[in-house]
């Protein structure tokens, strides 16, 4: 079986990210409640996809590509970090955004122009409709001599997932380090591929650790789709494991909608702010906690056992939307 070490990586990312218990919070729920802190991930203003990036940016220099396209709503956190990284390594980021939600210069629009990237919106509710105008971008620039390499929603391929493994595998060390057996892991799943990624991470590491997604979108087939990147993920790896989608566990808390603030979501930004003074944000991260504490509260998550919240970044949503 290849190593991760085998694949052209561009390290962008400030790794291992902190991981700690959140002590008071543990005491009110009666569990033992701890966090991954991958908005601390060192780019931008931090997030998850950094870990993708590192892999994706690596195989754009490879092919020897100049111009980076990449696609997302209209407050992308994807987007702004793609901007980001690409002005680390001298790449030309270009952003195809859904003309929806917030497209006033704030948040994450706020932080590309800063960034200098240039961004075309797309009047489309269809994330293949801007996937296409992507393509076509990229045919055009060919056309006109540069080297576009095009990265899907939320970086969320089967090499991007290489950066949710080894983030599950750092996680597991972090956690051996202080005696810790992790029962549970719950993060917010968008496009997949960091979902994907811990649960490939948890099938080569053997443990018997539960992964659970909390959808912030409406997605048809979304089980499918992640079990595709774990089975793509390992494959690459060239190991033997195999899932069905059966195995992807997802619970629904996307409330009105993607990007549009939940109660139950603000209420856990606020709960976890008071408690811990740790912030999150409206679309991602606020929706999954909030997903947890109601999770814990219905029992899903048994007293005493050790869970792990992967905090995904996703603050500048925070300035845009609430």
């Amino acid at each position: 079986m290849y190593k991760i070490s085998n694949f052209k990586r561009k390290k962008l990312g400030i790794f291992p990210t902190p991981f700690k218990k959140l002590q008071n919070l543990s005491s009110k729920f009666n569990v033992n409640l701890f966090i991954k802190r991958d908005d601390l991930s060192g780019v931008g203003v931090g997030g998850n996809k950094i870990r993708k990036l590192e892999f994706l940016l690596a195989d754009a220099i490879d092919k020897g590509c100049d111009t980076v396209i990449t696609i997302g709503g209209a407050q992308s956190n994807h987007a702004m970090l793609t901007a980001a990284s690409c002005r680390k390594l001298h790449l030309e980021p270009i952003l195809v955004l859904k003309k929806r939600g917030v497209t006033d210069t704030k948040g994450n629009l706020l932080l590309n122009n800063i960034l200098d990237a240039k961004i075309y919106f797309i009047d489309t509710d269809s994330t293949s409709e801007v996937y296409d105008e992507a393509i076509k971008l990229s045919e055009e620039l060919m056309k006109k001599g540069k080297k576009p390499y095009v990265i899907p929603m939320g970086g969320s391929n089967i090499l991007g997932t290489l950066g949710y493994i080894n983030c599950a595998f750092e996680l597991f060390k972090q956690a051996d380090e202080i005696g810790v057996n992790i029962d549970h892991i719950v993060c917010a799943s968008g496009s997949g591929g960091t979902q994907g990624g811990i649960i490939a991470g948890v099938k080569l590491l053997d443990k018997k650790t539960k992964v659970t997604g909390v959808m912030v979108s409406p997605e048809k087939d979304f089980e499918k789709k992640i079990s595709n990147l774990v089975n793509g993920a390992l494959k690459l790896l060239e190991s033997d494991i195999c899932i069905n989608e059966k195995e992807v566990v997802l619970k629904d808390y996307v409330g009105l909608g993607y990007a549009i603030p939940s109660e139950i979501g603000t209420q856990a930004i606020k709960l976890l702010a008071k408690n811990e003074g740790i912030i999150l944000d409206p679309v991602y991260t606020g929706k999954a906690f909030g997903g947890l504490i109601d999770l814990i509260e219905r029992g899903y998550i048994r007293e005493n056992e050790n869970v792990v919240f992967i905090h995904t970044g996703g603050i500048p949503g925070l300035f845009a939307i609430h």
